[in-house]
């Protein structure tokens, strides 16, 4: 309890801007949850994807992969399948390999979506802090320069603790938010560069197994991206 007072003690002696900077730090706290909860999910599903695709790939069961593209919505199923259907229109590596690029490319702004908005935030709230503590300076010395001689001492003193407040708190929410920021960005890049393990894999598989025209049937249709 006595934490608990403490911290709002803290929070409402730092006067006003600790308000937008507390907007600030739960903004980028859901940011952080909710892309890390997408992320993970993303993660998860490409494995489940991929280790259902490849046996599909080594049967040339080209139909079922098509199918599975359509209806998934792991990156890694949408990805293959895009290349199933291009090399249903051409066989050369080189363009069932483009084809698998533009799928992992399409996936990339889904992937990094609102990251970047952790950093923006963490110095948003940095400047907020720093923002407030130039204004309540500034209310002090109006405050003091109209002060008994005596108590100018001490009324300068506290005035510059609370101003204080506000810089304090805009680098505890900075710093989390940072450390997110970071965290996300290396998530993101571990999927990136997973789907394009995965997508060299299956192009290996691809590339040995023949024009896929006899195996697809009417599922040839593109897949929508």
């Amino acid at each position: 309890m006595d934490f608990f007072f403490s911290v709002l003690r803290f929070f409402k002696d730092g006067g006003t801007f600790m308000y937008p900077i507390g907007v600030v730090l739960l903004i980028g706290l859901v940011v952080a949850i909710e892309r890390w909860i997408y992320l993970s999910y993303a993660k998860q599903s490409n494995r489940r994807a991929f280790n259902q695709i490849l046996p599909l790939l080594k049967k040339r069961d080209y139909s079922a992969i098509v199918k599975m593209g359509q209806s998934s919505g792991a990156p890694v199923s949408r990805m293959v399948a895009a290349g199933v259907i291009r090399m249903n229109e051409s066989p050369r590596r080189d363009d069932i390999e483009l084809a698998m690029e533009e799928g992992v490319l399409e996936a990339m702004p889904r992937l990094e979506k609102r990251t970047g908005y952790l950093a923006t935030l963490a110095n948003i709230a940095t400047l907020l802090g720093l923002l407030g503590t130039i204004i309540g300076l500034i209310a002090a010395f109006t405050a003091v320069a109209n002060a008994d001689p005596t108590e100018k001492a001490s009324l300068l003193s506290s005035s510059i603790s609370v101003a204080m407040n506000t810089t304090a708190f805009g680098l505890i929410s900075a710093i989390p938010l940072l450390l997110a920021h970071a965290l996300l960005q290396t998530k993101t890049t571990e999927i990136i560069d997973s789907l394009e393990m995965a997508g060299v894999k299956c192009l290996n598989v691809l590339a040995g197994g023949g024009s896929a025209k006899t195996r697809m049937g009417d599922s040839g249709a593109k897949v929508d991206h």
